[in-house]
């Protein structure tokens, strides 16, 4: 089985092929801008990204949205984080933290997929909590994210961030409901 991952983000591309092609699932690229609609709601973010998606490939693709939701900062940036971080970066997340002792947060993401006909939306989360500080290494918010169960960030984890991740887990998902 083959699909294809459009996106802009060559390092979301190399997880998602990692992880999918473990269940059987080969993967290409589709280097596409998307047009992302504003919406409160991440999945309706997601349906109209790979719809746009498949206008633009034609052939079975999918896509993928994600949030970081800060609980001390009800839910922000959520699915705003790809332009929260644009404009914030890592620096400024923890400057609105400060003075906050609740840091927990949570990672969701959303694998949508879309070949004209079916549009299915898969969907994974991981709990966690915001450092104090950035570490080394990774991309995105990956160097203040430290997940449930871990003293050390998604950046400082490397690698073993693909066997936890949110991203991961709705891959998986995707992968059980695509090989069916």
């Amino acid at each position: 089985m083959q699909v294809t991952f459009a996106s802009t983000n060559q390092n979301k591309y190399r997880e998602v092929q990692s992880i999918l092609s473990a269940h059987g699932v080969a993967v290409d690229f589709a280097q596409v801008e998307l047009i992302e609609i504003q919406s409160d709601s991440l999945e309706e973010i997601a349906k109209e990204k790979t719809k746009s998606a498949f206008a633009k490939v034609g052939r079975p693709v999918i896509v993928e949205d994600d949030g970081l939701f800060i609980d001390a900062l009800n839910g922000f940036p959520g699915q705003y984080s790809s332009h929260a971080f644009k404009t914030l970066g890592n620096d400024g997340v923890l400057k609105l933290l400060a003075g906050f002792n609740n840091r927990s947060a949570s990672f969701r993401s959303l694998i949508a997929f879309h070949d004209g006909k079916r549009l299915s939306i898969s969907e994974g989360r991981i709990d966690g909590s915001i450092s104090d500080t950035i570490t080394e290494g990774g991309w995105g918010y990956d160097p203040i994210f430290i997940p449930a169960g871990f003293d050390l960030t998604f950046a400082e984890l490397k690698e073993k961030k693909n066997e936890y991740s949110h991203r991961k887990k709705a891959l998986e998902k995707f992968a059980q409901w695509y090989l069916k």
